[in-house]
């Protein structure tokens, strides 16, 4: 398993950079050019999915040879691929939604994690086990900036990375709110620009992404609390 990553000022996923890119990859071979693109541009946090077989590859090679990214895996759906994505190195874990046993296996990972919720009572339900920080899925089609800004008033302790239907139209909406560190998506990594090896123009795509915060997305990826700390 991936050791955990020192404490640094920036302990959360949702600090490392305004978007975090949201990666399939069918080939594993394309991982670290992609990955080194996206620091490059300014976007040090990945989120590779599982919804490929060479997802654990390309993590694996991320981890190994891209030491200012901070590789993580997304679509986590069950116990055995939160050990299986840790073994390979992914440095955070991200699901679409939780329940108890993926809930226990992320904590127990030693990495942060970023469980899915896209109701009040799911937030409700994290808070009341330690976790602070989610992912907010389907953002768009669960309500968008404006359910999230309804929840800030009751549940302001709660932090998201809003995923799903965010593009760079509407990223800097999603951004503004208070409740609200980051948001992931993939118009950045466009598959034909993947497909072609067009390193230079998902450098320039990225970089685009990470002006998207208010700070510039000049984040520091130095560091993680582990354990789920990010999420706690």
């Amino acid at each position: 398993m991936t050791s955990p990553l020192p404490s640094s000022p920036a302990a959360s996923v949702l600090d490392l950079a305004p978007v975090v890119p949201v990666v399939v990859l069918s080939d594993a071979a394309d991982a670290v050019p992609l990955a080194r693109a996206l620091v490059a541009g300014g976007l040090p946090a990945i989120e590779v999915t599982l919804r490929t077989s060479a997802a654990p590859a390309a993590i694996r090679a991320i981890a190994d040879e891209v030491p200012d990214a901070v590789v993580g895996a997304g679509t986590v759906l069950t116990p055995e691929q939160a050990g299986m994505c840790t073994a390979a190195g992914a440095r955070f874990l991200v699901s679409p939604g939780w329940t108890e046993a993926l809930l226990g296996a992320m904590r127990g990972s030693g990495v942060p994690f970023l469980p899915g919720v896209s109701t009040a009572s799911e937030v409700v339900a994290l808070l009341e086990r330690g976790v602070r920080e989610m992912k907010f899925f389907p953002a768009q089609a669960a309500g968008g900036t404006a359910y999230l800004r309804s929840l800030a008033g009751p549940l302001p302790q709660a932090r998201f990375c809003p995923t799903g239907g965010i593009g760079p139209h509407n990223a800097p909406e999603y951004l503004a709110l208070s409740n609200v560190g980051c948001v992931g998506g993939s118009w950045m990594v466009p598959a034909d620009a993947v497909a072609a090896g067009d390193w230079g123009r998902i450098e320039e795509l990225a970089r685009a992404a990470a002006g998207l915060g208010s700070d510039g997305g000049l984040r520091t990826a130095g560091g993680l609390r582990a354990g789920g700390g990010t999420c706690r």
